[in-house]
């Protein structure tokens, strides 16, 4: 498999939102109230928003290429940015990839690219939050080491929903 990774800037923010928006709305829209959805949409994946996020010294956007061709991004956050604060952990917040791109064995290679990196930046753990009732993405982490150790909510418009918060340990 011939990925290669690119570290976001700035000059990337528009293909940065519409990647963002696009594989959100893909994954989740049709478990969503609509209302609750588009409100969700339109401030969360807002230029502003991803342009202070691409800013901050503490996280980090990826672009994903297959050849030439994105099939996906992730982020990565740690130290103040991260969602909840863990010591000596980074926060794996996205990692998302385009639909006709699923089912291929990318977000495998992707993860393992993932955890090479955050070991050699020194970190002791990657967490994430997946949604509870998102079983094939909990599947998956745990298919991978990950284990359940928390739980966090997270609003979609006014839709409270629940997140796992799962670990991989690397000591």
């Amino acid at each position: 498999m011939n990925l290669s990774y690119k570290i976001c800037g700035l000059k990337d923010l528009d293909a940065l939102v519409e990647i963002s928006r696009n594989t959100f709305i893909d994954a989740f829209e049709k478990d969503i109230d609509p209302e609750d959805f588009h409100s969700y949409i339109n401030e969360a994946f807002d230029s502003a928003s991803f342009q202070e996020q691409l800013k901050n010294p503490n996280s980090i956007f990826y672009f994903v290429f297959m050849d030439s061709e994105l099939v996906g991004y992730f982020k990565l956050n740690w130290n103040s940015a991260q969602t909840e604060q863990f010591d000596d952990c980074i926060e794996l917040e996205r990692i998302y990839i385009i639909r006709h791109h699923q089912n291929k064995g990318f977000g495998n290679s992707i993860l393992q690219y993932i955890i090479t990196l955050v070991r050699l930046k020194g970190f002791k753990s990657l967490w994430l939050g997946v949604w509870q009732k998102n079983e094939s993405a909990v599947r998956f982490y745990e298919r991978h080491g990950f284990i359940k150790f928390g739980t966090h909510p997270y609003f979609i418009g006014k839709d409270k929903q629940t997140d796992w918060l799962m670990k991989l340990n690397f000591t």
